[in-house]
């Protein structure tokens, strides 16, 4: 396609202290789940944004000494020698793409760290930051000096390692943002008191660490743009303004984000793109020094508003770069339809959380770029002739069908229904989930260029339709269906108690336009989004509804992905009443009984009818048919048959693309299943 000149203004150098960045293309530090534990993934996910034209490449929090460590929550660390090599790994695939790399130094302040065993230390004794039950020592002058030498030294093995540019971390309650902070910052020395003696730490670090790296790296500050409590979009800055301009020529480079971490990378359901906009309309006038900030960017006309109306130098970019590794590159070639764009449903924040390597629902490579060999964009050609038939165009279904198709296999895709995208379309229609059906549009574009994808809609087939394909290989990608008798984790044996049946549902219904009426209850054993997005749909139509969760709060499984608070503060603002830590146990079409999850303790809702969110169940009876013909031996059978997605087994929406997209790359040996150092992480 042809170059577009509207986005040239992206693709301007920029110089930041001693280093220039080719473009404005800048990913931020953000967590991986490798860190110090798996440098060769890291260094393989790295790399690849570094090739797909990010001009800029940072790594996670990189602890700068043993009394800071955050496990289980896995982080980068230049502790030593051995550190020093780890990173480097990362540097050179970075450096080799052209692109700088950047490293953020940190000290979380009041971690436990349950695997160093050290005695955390902060601005006081300050309680965990994870609400482990430990609490850190107040830091004397002692401590400070070392800290600032700590880091120092740090910085050292930084430039060392080959890093471009080295961070200063003063926000996200960590340390430095503690001193910083007039609410935690009680102390009466010369540290604390005054805005002077608050922003003195940083002011030592930001200096410190340019006499020791300045000549040669860049000196960036990640600073909080506001003093926090205000309402979305409504930045309280008064403090933070002037704490900025005392300090605003001494770093290289201004990385700025906000108090609110929930809003400042919150789910789609809640922040939309651009939402920091306001909180950095004093940044760039305060300051010479170029800026980057975030806000899920992913159209480039907004980019280069950005840009053009002052507001930044930089596109920073964390969960974008996640989804779509080739971002700028596919701006620059004018491949604008070809991105993968982020769909902000904070997969990736959640698994480091978990502390496991990120996934993404967008791009099943992420991680497994050097685990598996898996390159976001570069596939194996076809390993042979053979014809596919994918039944189910749902998540699973599309990404196996563009994965085949980009290979040159001949692909039949069938789905049942006249409408693609299975749960993704269905789901992207409940409330805040719009940008949901990107999961869908993204795979059907690419699938509407290839000649060798045929799609049949309203095409419900049935195992002698199957086989009378005649293709070589099968894949049953028919999803999952919501159950309607309370299975789930505190029922396993599902509830006999619920009638009448006609006063059931279950999200399928509510997803089809069958809404319940009257007083409502939703029961929610599922504990992420969909139990809230339905209680929120349902409550549209009824005259109540009533949210009963078996967990403690609302969502439980959201607080991985910074969305629970937000969740259970939309629906008690909605007027949705809340019971938690209760089960249901029956249900007669007047009442429901619920117990307490702790006594057993039983009692009764009014309620004309409920909404089943517990577990789903596999539509895989064309599977089995097909799998029993085979065991049979019948004739004209596929050479083989596989199942992927929510039909193998129902999980979320990353799962089944992922699972579509392993079995395209494995098809007649694509892909190397079998490598032996496949999950060899030591460095050596």
């Amino acid at each position: 396609m042809l170059h577009d000149a509207r986005y040239d203004v992206l693709f301007e150098p920029v110089r930041i202290g001693p280093v220039t960045a080719k473009n404005r293309f800048f990913q931020v530090p953000h967590c991986s789940g490798l860190g110090r534990m798996r440098p060769r993934m890291l260094a393989g996910m790295r790399g690849v944004k570094a090739e797909g034209g990010w001009a800029v490449v940072c790594t996670e929090y990189c602890s700068i000494h043993p009394a800071s460590d955050d496990l289980p929550h896995p982080y980068a660390s230049l502790w030593n020698e051995s550190d020093v090599k780890a990173n480097a790994l990362m540097v050179e695939q970075v450096h080799a793409h052209g692109a700088l790399a950047g490293v953020e130094l940190w000290f979380g302040g009041s971690t436990s760290n349950l695997f160093t065993r050290e005695v955390g230390m902060d601005v006081e004794s300050m309680p965990s930051i994870h609400g482990h039950p430990f609490q850190s020592r107040p830091m004397d002058k002692e401590d400070i000096r070392n800290l600032r030498r700590w880091h120092r030294d740090a910085a050292l093995r930084a430039q060392s390692a080959g890093f471009d540019i080295v961070y200063i971390y003063a926000t996200h309650g960590y340390l430095i943002s503690n001193f910083l902070s007039a609410s935690t910052n009680h102390r009466i020395d010369e540290y604390g008191g005054s805005l002077e003696n608050r922003v003195r730490l940083v002011r030592e670090l930001i200096e410190e660490t340019r006499d020791a790296v300045g000549q040669h790296c860049a000196v960036a500050v990640r600073f909080s743009a506001d003093d926090g409590g205000g309402e979305d979009g409504v930045p309280v800055q008064a403090e933070r303004k002037e704490m900025f301009r005392l300090l605003a020529e001494l770093p290289d480079l201004w990385d700025i984000n906000i108090e609110d971490y929930s809003y400042e990378m919150g789910v789609s359901r809640f922040v939309k793109e651009g939402a920091l906009e306001p909180y950095m309309s004093f940044v760039k006038s305060a300051t010479s020094k170029p800026v980057v900030t975030v806000g899920r960017f992913t159209s480039p006309d907004t980019m280069v508003s950005q840009v053009k109306r002052g507001i930044v130098d930089f596109i920073g970019a964390a969960r974008p770069s996640i989804a779509d590794p080739f971002l700028p590159r596919k701006i620059q070639e004018g491949r604008l339809d070809e991105i993968r764009e982020c769909i902000g449903c904070n997969l990736c924040y959640a698994c480091d959380g978990i502390g496991v390597p990120i996934r993404c629902t967008q791009n099943p490579t992420i991680s497994e770029e050097w685990q598996r060999g898996w390159h976001p964009e570069n596939i194996a050609a076809k390993g042979s002739d053979a014809q596919v038939l994918v039944v189910g165009a749902g998540p699973a279904g599309l990404e196996c069908a563009r994965a085949l198709g980009q290979r040159g296999y001949s692909v039949i895709l069938a789905e049942a229904r006249r409408e693609l995208g299975g749960r993704v379309t269905l789901e992207s229609r409940l409330p805040g989930l719009s940008e949901w059906a990107r999961v869908a549009s993204y795979r059907l574009q690419q699938i509407e260029r290839m000649t060798n994808v045929e799609v049949y809609r309203e095409s419900e087939l049935g195992a002698d339709d199957v086989l009378a394909v005649g293709a070589d290989h099968v894949v049953i990608a028919t999803g999952a269906t919501w159950r309607r008798d309370a299975f789930g984790s505190y029922q396993p044996v599902g509830n006999q108690n619920l009638e009448p049946q006609e006063r059931i549902f279950t999200p399928d219904d509510v997803m089809a336009g069958k809404l319940p009426e009257g007083r409502v209850v939703v029961f929610d054993d599922d504990h992420y989004y969909m139990a809230a997005v339905i209680a929120e749909r349902v409550l549209a139509n009824a005259d109540s509804v009533t949210l009963v969760t078996s967990k403690d709060r609302v969502a439980s499984w959201g607080a991985y992905t910074a969305e629970q608070a937000r969740t259970q503060r939309g629906l008690l603002e909605i007027g949705c009443e809340i019971v938690t830590a209760h089960e249901l146990s029956a249900f007669d079409g007047r009442e429901a009984a619920i117990a307490c999850g702790y006594t057993g303790r039983q009692r009764r809702i009014k309620a004309d009818s409920i909404v089943l969110v517990t577990a789903r169940r596999p539509n895989d009876a064309l599977y089995h048919s097909l799998a029993e013909r085979m065991a049979a031996g019948v004739k004209g059978a596929p050479g083989t048959l596989r199942r992927i997605g929510d039909c193998e087994a129902p999980a979320i929406i990353a799962a089944a693309v992922y699972s579509g997209h392993k079995f395209a790359r494995e098809l007649d040996g694509g892909a190397d299943d079998d490598s032996d150092n496949r999950y060899d992480q030591v460095f050596d």
